[in-house]
Formats: structure tokens, sequence, C-alpha cells
């Protein structure tokens, strides 16, 4: 079975083709960043515009990279939610009228568990059960994996997401957008014992998170030394960093202990910093745990994931019609 896949739920366009929803035969995307990066943050409404200017062409950059012929495709996979409404209707919209066009099945994704997907196209694909943590700009939840459609919630953030704190302290030290790459680069050259701040970990016997206090917190510190910060700005992205890092990987392991699994999985565009990388393998070591971490390029939002899933959705009989809409939320 041979996927296209399309991604549209925030800044980047992506499209990809899957054989056998292992197989990337092809994968582009192509960001925003450079759109974004004056604001700190993601403008919904240029987001959306710029997936219409740019969808066509990533489409057919990766159908011809592949080698694939349009009467080759079996289906067509999307997103369908969460994310923003604007940017998820120009995919979705897109790759309904395509499969309607070439008279192909279509189906929608739930973009979280395409995330969670990404790991079986590693070449080291975790064994059933597992238990996984996805964090990404706008999402921190862990889950209990039981088959490549079977997910039960476990806990997730009550506010901001551990990307999204991310990127609001970058905002506020002035770093630019995305902030997690930035504060992940700078961080090397301070110390995280310089400057701490206090680890969000709520009750220690859930899953849940919090991150909007220690964002509050990094706040409160420039605003109390607002004279002579400028100066530590490596120390306090490191001790930033550190706090964040502690909670997830604190809470991943003792997921996967109350779980009794031997296997977790990090995924999301915030399993692509290096601290969280290295703790996650350092603690789960101690308790025998193997970490499953996807490439670098499958962390973020791509489209290989998503016809990935997609794959596993028409496998089970699920498909997509044409009164189908997206939803911007996650439905748990």
């Amino acid at each position: 079975m041979i996927i296209l896949g399309i991604e549209t739920s925030c800044d980047e366009t992506a499209a990809a083709v899957v054989a056998e929803g292992t197989k990337i035969l092809s994968s582009v995307v192509s960001s925003q960043a450079a759109v974004h990066h004056p604001y700190g943050g993601v403008v919904p409404e240029l987001a959306s515009r710029k997936h219409i200017e740019t969808i066509v062409p990533v489409v057919d950059q990766a159908l011809h990279s592949s080698a694939v012929a349009l009467k080759q495709l079996d289906a067509i996979a999307v997103t369908r939610g969460p994310g923003l409404v604007g940017a998820l209707l120009v995919g979705f919209c897109f790759a309904k009228s395509f499969a309607y066009a070439l008279d192909i099945p279509y189906v929608g994704v739930n973009h979280l568990e395409g995330h969670i997907n990404s790991v079986f196209l590693t070449d080291d694909p975790p064994p059933f059960p597992f238990v996984a943590l996805l964090a990404s700009g706008g999402h921190t939840s862990i889950y209990y994996v039981t088959s490549h459609t079977g997910f039960e919630l476990l806990g997730q953030t009550r506010d901001d997401a551990a990307g999204e704190a991310f990127d609001k302290v970058a905002k506020m030290l002035g770093l630019g957008y995305p902030g997690g790459s930035r504060i992940d680069q700078l961080a090397k050259e301070g110390n995280p014992e310089n400057i701490k701040f206090s680890r969000p970990y709520l009750n220690k016997s859930t899953f849940d998170f919090s991150f909007s206090g220690l964002k509050t917190a990094v706040w409160r510190y420039l605003q109390k030394n607002n004279d002579t910060y400028h100066d530590q700005i490596p120390d306090i992205v490191a001790g930033f960093q550190e706090a964040v890092v502690d909670v997830l990987c604190y809470k991943i392991i003792h997921a996967a202990l109350a779980k009794d699994c031997n296997h977790i999985a990090l995924v999301g565009g915030v399993a692509a910093n290096s601290r969280l990388r290295e703790k996650v393998r350092h603690d789960a070591k101690n308790d025998g745990i193997k970490v499953h971490i996807p490439s670098m390029a499958l962390c973020g939002d791509n489209a290989a994931m998503i016809a990935a899933m997609g794959y596993h959705y028409l496998k089970a009989g699920i498909v997509s019609g044409l009164s189908d809409d997206v939803f911007s939320r996650a439905r748990y």
C-alpha cells in the first residue's frame, strides 16, 4: 500500500510518500520559521496563507522525489487535528479534493497519534506495549500504547506545553522563534547549577504536567535582575531547560514503571532537545528501560508520520468521507 501523507497542522507544510506504513519513499517539509520569526511565535492567519501558497509545490516535490506516479497511489492520509483550524483546513481540503479526483480513499489522521507512530519509522521500533512521552509546542502528554491504534492517555499538561514554555521563555529573552532550538544551543554555554528554578512536578504520583509557573518564575527573575540578567542568559536558559527536562524524565520513567513497561518512546518536537535525549537515556538505563527516539527529521511535524499512521487506520477499516471536518483540540 502506497500512501501520500499531508501535514499542515501548524507552521510546516509537509508531504511524504510512504509504502507499507514503514518505508519512506520521500519526505518534504517546508518551514515557515522565517515568516513567524519577527513575531516571536506562530501567527495563525499568516500560517494559513503560507500553506495555501506552498501545498501544491510541496506535494508535487514529494511525488517527484518518490518516483511514484499518481495512478500508483492507494490512498491519501492527512492531518485532521488537533492544530490551527485555518492551517488544518488547507491540507484537509486539498487531500479531500485530490483523493476525490483520483478516485482513491482518504483518511483524516490524529496528529498526536502520528507523532507516536513516528517511532516505527526508525530502525529499532519498540514492541507493544510501551509508554510514550509526546512533547511539542502544543502538547505534552504521556500515553500507554498497546497497538498502532490503541492509546490510553495517562497524563497531560494542565496549561502550557513544554515546547510552548521554551518558545515563551526564548521570547522573553529576545532569542527569536523558534525558541526551543536556540535555548538548546545556548544552554550548552551555561551552567544549570548557577540559576536554579523549582521543578513543577505537581503530584509526583500522577503523570500530569504544568509549565506555566516555571515560565513565570523565569519572568520574575528577569524582572528582579533587569539590569544584570543580559550577561546571565546562558545560565538562565540552562537552569530553565534543566528544570523542564528533570520533570519530563521523571514522569515518563515513573509511568513506565507503573505500567511495568521496559520500553519508552520520546516523540514530538521537544524530543529533538539534546539535553532531554541525553538525560532520558541515562535515567532509563538505571531502571533497565530501553528508550526509542525517532530521527531528528521525524521529531518535528512531518507528513511521513501521517502517511504511516494513515496506513494503520486504513488497515483497520477506518476511512473518511466528504462531510468530515477538522478539529482544533485533542479528543482525549
